[in-house]
């Protein structure tokens, strides 16, 4: 079984890229994944995808599964930050963007109240992990 097989309807509605984005987190044990759907805040993108690594290695090792998960299907980011550091990574999907962060610069930045009028959809790890 590849890492989606069997686990498309915990994000019902949600585009597929994104569904692989999430699991592809979980598998790397991403924390507090949340993703932001901005389609009514006439963002620059669609949707947010937002999570947390406890230290650096781990928010590189999050990067890397998605990109390299996205990747086997024909996606890839149009651009990369943040890679250098490893405490806010940003994958630029144009429909949607990645946001891998270490807890305290998540904190710091504030994404999640910055765009609070987007609907915000929890991601339950009992759902999708496997």
């Amino acid at each position: 079984m590849n890492d989606t097989e069997g686990q498309k309807s915990a994000l019902p509605g949600l585009p597929e890229a994104i569904r692989m984005s999430v699991l592809a987190a979980q598998n790397k044990k991403a924390s507090d994944v949340v993703v932001l759907d901005l389609r009514t805040a006439f963002a620059f993108t669609d949707f947010f995808v937002i999570c947390s690594g406890l230290h650096p290695r781990q928010v590189k090792a999050i990067a890397e599964g998605i990109e390299d998960q996205l990747r086997q299907c024909g996606s890839k980011p149009a651009i990369v930050e943040g890679t250098e550091h490893a405490e806010w990574i940003l994958l630029d999907f144009f429909d949607f963007v990645v946001h891998v962060f270490t807890p305290d610069v998540r904190d710091f930045y504030g994404l999640e109240q910055l765009w609070g009028s987007a609907e915000r959809l929890e991601v339950d790890e009992s759902e999708t992990a496997e």
